[in-house]
């Protein structure tokens, strides 16, 4: 159909002319309603992001002397964010004179990491950086 046919078509049905495959040879043009049609894609695209789960980093600091029930406390709220699909940075936070006993720091953290094997994987190992050791996981 020429191009003044579908124009004429279009204004006749009070609608817009809008070009589908430029590249085609001929080209492919639809009549529809363009405002409508611009709508229905930010509609969409606005559920597709509601669908979205985005994945956050929650951070728990340790210390080398922590009591082992204010620690069985912190890995329950480890299992929480595991469940609700988190990666969790445990970090060992070191001072003054525990910077010489770091291999007890060092303990809790691997003690942390088997008591969670079940609902995490280790994505990064223990690594010190200044004065903290952190240890990076994963749900599975």
């Amino acid at each position: 159909m020429s191009l003044e046919q579908a124009l004429a078509q279009a204004r006749e049905a009070d609608l817009d002319l809008v070009e589908i495959a430029p590249k085609g040879n001929p080209s492919v043009c639809r009549i529809m309603d363009f405002g409508k049609y611009l709508y229905e894609l930010k509609r969409k695209e606005k559920q597709n992001l509601k669908k979205q789960h985005t994945v956050t980093l929650k951070e728990i600091r340790l210390r080398p002397k922590i009591d082992p029930h204010d620690c069985e406390t912190k890995l329950n709220h480890a299992r929480e964010f595991f469940k609700k699909g988190h990666r969790v940075q445990f970090t060992m936070m070191f001072r003054g004179r525990e910077m010489m006993h770091q291999d007890l720091g060092q303990k809790l953290l691997n003690n942390v990491i088997e008591q969670l094997e079940d609902v995490a994987k280790v994505e990064h190992p223990a690594v010190m950086h200044g004065k903290r050791m952190t240890v990076l996981m994963l749900p599975k």
